[in-house]
């Protein structure tokens, strides 16, 4: 009997020990406050479980291999599957809408990353965003998401550029102002790793958009941590690998004109490493006359986190691109709907034809809690051949550099702190150009023509170094208060190698520009931790090109050349109201660019009535004074029910775009005076509205509705589009068929309603100018899995 006793004792006590020993612990909090949240519901292995509670805590039965969802209305659901049921389970939720959510690859002084504590328009685009279309092109997710950015491209994928509240890029020799004929003004980054090359021109072909997670544009010069970035600034980063999860995926994607896209990945993410690879192809027949695309790429992203104190970032890129040119449209071609191309580049097989290699080498190491410091070391090689309608260009530039910060954070007394930026941003740039005419091909005359003899060589080498420092004052009653400057310094060299015999004009050219200071400061307030006001004033630079600094005719320095300048003044507001149901940005700014270049015609020594040559001269300025507005509202959201979230959102953007004290010299005969003239290039009013739905199953789906006012394309205003509205939408299902493989299958169609429109507008160009998109419904799907 006692033998019986002791063994009921020994096995309730083995119970009572594996039942403590299988009890797991965990605790819920705000990702972005770090607060507790009460209520959160925490589900084990698909079945109810408990609710968090004040202090966010719980408590539930585990067991290894135990599935945990945490859900809480406001916010995304988390899921994990537990391997130890001894460690404490942390959870961040994440808000449901991530506007306001922290700033993460942008440069900031301020200690708290959260948007609402940063005193400037800074707009983030997460794969809610990306994902609404294709996710292939990036211009549909900047211009249905980002009030006061446009982003236009040349054809299927390529040409691609942005236009930040009205800067227009550069001047194209005496066709006019405002020429967005390529891309200058806003730096862009990916991963770290500057895009933009030491000269200041952005080229983007090579760049796979369908790879990017997360997008942060900063409007307006920031020129105090980003160096020569007039117009603003484009941080891109790839996708990353959930924590916690391995997998091997492929997606394919096909759509109209051809479209093929095929990506073959591969994820991995523990507690300490991270590793994604990315292979794909992507493909188009075009829309229209000689516009075919064919994409090759390969990404890998690799973080690890040695020690506690330090972290290592990788990334390295390969990609090769070809993209057909079908040129630009007449006028009267884009209104009768003839797009059939321009013969003139048809015949010389006008492409862009890229291979390119990116790589970089991040370190992170805290010195102390107060003092970090992250290193950046990069470097880029790209091999590009252009043909056009005016000859063919060799390119290969090589780009290196590494930009350094030190990140400080200083406690004072009463609640009072200080943190800061500092650091320096270099950039090197080796290219060769070389330059052909494209002569008829005798042995096949009907055909495409060839490459002539060589007219042009050049071996440039640019460097740019900016020393950047910028704090922040943060006091009682959440007021912060940030002031930082900003000194760039630019050496261009130019070695004309093209030999031409007895000439007497110099070889090479050299010339600098130094000392450009750009200071910003700026005053934030935050009231109840949801609403924030802010002003703020910030300046930035764009040297000139390296064909702009000397004129051929001559061979002169272009002495007289100085870099435009830009200052903007702005005040704004954030907010996330309502349990953060509502997110909420409205910005009013006023946006001066001095210096603005131009061209200036020379009058023949012997035709006194005849432009011999032209050169190029700062001219007017620009005077842009805007209002942008954001809005996201959750307006139905349920963790239980067949409907997960109804979540509409909407933009605008209104402008007073001016030219001042601004004229062109066409020509000797012919000075034109833009002043108290609409800025070429940008529409008036732009205007988004759509729709998401989420099911609780797997369904989802959106709708959203683009409107863009008509607008100038020449500088005197005589010539502008028309307006023109887009009806877009997608409709997917995703889901997990097992513990270890999920399938996303989707379809979309853009421009239901079938209308005229274009990509880009080419500015100043007349009488070419349209590069349109498919006047015709465009549709597209896929599966993910």
């Amino acid at each position: 009997m006692k033998l019986i006793i002791l063994t009921i004792l020994f096995g309730a006590a083995f119970l009572i020990s594996a039942t403590a020993q299988s009890q797991l612990n965990g605790r819920v909090v705000d990702a972005a406050s770090n607060m507790p949240l009460d209520g959160a519901t925490i589900s084990v292995g698909g079945k109810s479980g408990t609710v968090t509670g004040k202090d966010g805590r719980f408590t539930v039965p585990c067991n290894p291999a135990t599935a945990i969802t945490v859900s809480f209305i406001g916010y995304q659901v988390f899921k994990t599957t537990v391997k130890n049921c001894d460690d404490e389970l942390s959870v961040a939720l994440v808000p449901a809408n991530e506007y306001l959510n922290a700033v993460e690859i942008t440069a900031t002084s301020n200690q708290n990353k959260s948007l609402l504590y940063q005193p400037a328009s800074i707009t983030k685009l997460t794969p809610a965003e990306l994902k609404r279309g294709t996710g292939l092109f990036l211009d549909d997710a900047i211009n249905g998401n980002i009030a006061g950015v446009t982003m236009q491209r040349r054809a299927v994928a390529s040409g691609q550029q942005f236009n930040i509240r009205g800067y227009g890029n550069g001047v194209r020799g005496t066709n006019g102002v405002s020429s967005n004929f390529d891309g200058q003004g806003t730096k862009v980054y990916l991963n770290g790793i500057p895009i933009t090359d030491a000269e200041g021109i952005t080229l983007m072909d090579d760049i796979d958009f369908g790879s990017v997670g997360n997008v942060e544009v900063t409007k307006g010069p920031s020129g105090t941590l980003y160096g020569l970035a007039i117009a603003g600034v484009v941080n891109l980063k790839t996708i990353k690998p959930a924590k916690g999860k391995t997998s091997i995926g492929q997606d394919v994607m096909l759509g109209s004109y051809g479209l093929q896209r095929y990506t073959s990945h591969f994820e991995t993410a523990g507690e300490h490493a991270s590793l994604l690879v990315n292979y794909g192809k992507q493909k188009s027949d075009g829309f229209m006359s000689h516009t075919n695309s064919h994409k090759d790429f390969v990404n890998i992203a690799a973080d690890f986190q040695p020690t506690e104190k330090e972290s290592i970032s990788t990334y390295a890129g390969y990609s090769k691109s070809y993209d057909e040119r079908g040129g630009e449209l007449t006028i009267d071609q884009y209104n009768n709907k003839d797009y059939t191309g321009n013969p003139a580049y048809i015949k010389n097989n006008a492409h862009s034809e890229i291979i390119s290699f990116r790589g970089g080498v991040s370190h992170t190491y805290n010195f102390t809690k107060a003092v970090a410091n992250t290193t950046t070391v990069f470097g880029s090689a790209v091999s590009n051949n252009a043909s056009s309608a005016g000859g063919w260009t060799d390119k290969a530039p090589v780009n290196y550099g590494l930009r350094s910060a030190f990140d400080t954070k200083i406690s004072l007394q009463n609640g009072v702190g200080l943190s800061g930026i500092t650091g320096i941003e270099t950039q090197r740039q080796y290219a060769q150009i070389t330059g052909y005419p494209m002569v008829s091909n005798t042995n096949n005359p009907t055909g495409y023509n060839i490459i002539g003899t060589l007219r042009s060589n050049q071996a440039i080498v640019t460097g740019t170094t900016s020393l950047f420092t910028e704090w922040t004052l943060a006091l009682p009653a959440a007021i912060s208060i940030t002031g930082g400057v900003g000194i760039s310094n630019m050496k261009i060299e130019l070695n004309d190698r093209f030999y031409v015999a007895n000439s007497t004009k110099p070889t090479q050219y050299k010339t600098s520009y130094n000392g450009l200071a750009s200071p910003h400061v700026a005053i934030n307030k935050v009231f109840s931790e949801v609403v924030s006001a802010y002003a703020s004033y910030s300046r930035g630079y764009k040297a000139p090109v390296s064909s702009y600094f000397f004129i051929p005719f001559t061979g002169q320095l272009n002495t007289g050349l100085k870099p435009e300048v830009g200052d903007q003044l702005e005040v704004g507001t954030k907010g996330s109201l309502l349990k953060n149901k509502l997110t909420y940005e409205l910005a009013f700014f006023n946006a001066k660019f001095k210096n603005k270049m131009t061209a200036i015609a020379v009058a023949s020594s012997t035709a006194p009535n005849t432009t011999a040559y032209s050169y190029v001269a700062n001219g007017g300025n620009l005077n842009n004074k805007g209002m942008e507005a954001i809005i996201k509202y959750t307006i139905y959201q349920s963790a239980n029910g067949f409907i997960k979230a109804v979540r509409p959102f909407g933009n605008l953007a209104w402008n007073d775009f001016k030219y001042e004290d601004y004229r062109l010299q066409k020509s000797v005969l012919v000075t034109e005076d833009y002043s108290g003239k609409p800025v070429a290039g940008v529409a008036k009013f732009t205007a988004n509205l759509g729709i998401d739905f989420t099911t609780k199953p797997g369904l989802y789906a959106n709708v959203s509705y683009l409107y863009k006012d008509g607008m100038p394309i020449s500088s005197d205003g005589l010539n502008k589009t028309s307006s023109y509205s887009l009806l877009n939408a997608k409709l997917g299902f995703q889901t997990a068929i097992t513990n270890h493989f999920d399938i996303d299958v989707f379809a979309g169609v853009t421009n239901i309603t079938g209308t005229q429109y274009a990509y880009m507008v080419f500015v100043n160009q007349l009488p070419d100018a349209y590069l349109p998109a498919p006047y015709k419904a465009n549709y597209f799907g896929g599966i993910s899995f």
